[in-house]
């Protein structure tokens, strides 16, 4: 199975946290709290994307990250990018960190980068944007519920309520 790391998954909830107001400078603090990606992990992935040029750090007072783009601008192959390194999903990819013994004599060697290429298009081709938690879709659903408790609430409030007859 493709799986992406638990650090990657932090980095997109952060991220399409902040892109709900890309232009707030928030601290590391703020972010866990806001995303709840624990404050270690929080402050790790905050560096990495701020040293990826995902993000931009500000120092001092009222210092904190934001985005360094849009939402739009920003891919989700470069969050996994800034997080794992390279996409390539075997040592014979073009571009892997790492090799494999076997390639001289693998009947596989090369055909890996076909896979490795639509997935990294795939990953290019959805932006931060793309990621951003519906607006309203929480307030929408309380607003909902909170209408028929009330509705709930008028309708037996209309009715007579009947004694219950209790036996001797």
């Amino acid at each position: 199975m493709i799986r992406l790391n638990k650090m990657t998954d932090y980095a997109v909830v952060m991220l399409s946290h902040m892109a709900s107001d890309d232009s707030k400078v928030v601290t590391a603090a703020q972010m866990a709290q806001g995303s709840g990606v624990p404050l270690p992990s929080a402050s790790k992935i905050l560096k990495q994307l701020n040293k990826a040029n995902v993000l931009v750090s500000q120092r001092g007072a009222g210092g904190g990250y934001s985005l360094d783009r849009t939402p739009d601008k920003i891919t989700v192959a470069e969050i996994v990018i800034a997080l794992e390194g390279p996409i390539a999903l075997t040592a014979c990819i073009d571009g892997a960190d790492t090799s494999c013994d076997s390639m001289p004599l693998c009947a596989m060697s090369g055909h890996w980068n076909k896979v490795n290429s639509a997935i990294q298009v795939a990953l290019e081709s959805v932006t931060l944007a793309d990621m951003k938690p519906a607006p309203f879709a929480f307030e929408q659903a309380s607003d909902e519920l909170i209408n028929k408790i009330k509705s709930d609430s008028q309708t037996s409030d209309n009715k007579k309520e009947t004694p219950i007859a209790r036996a001797p």
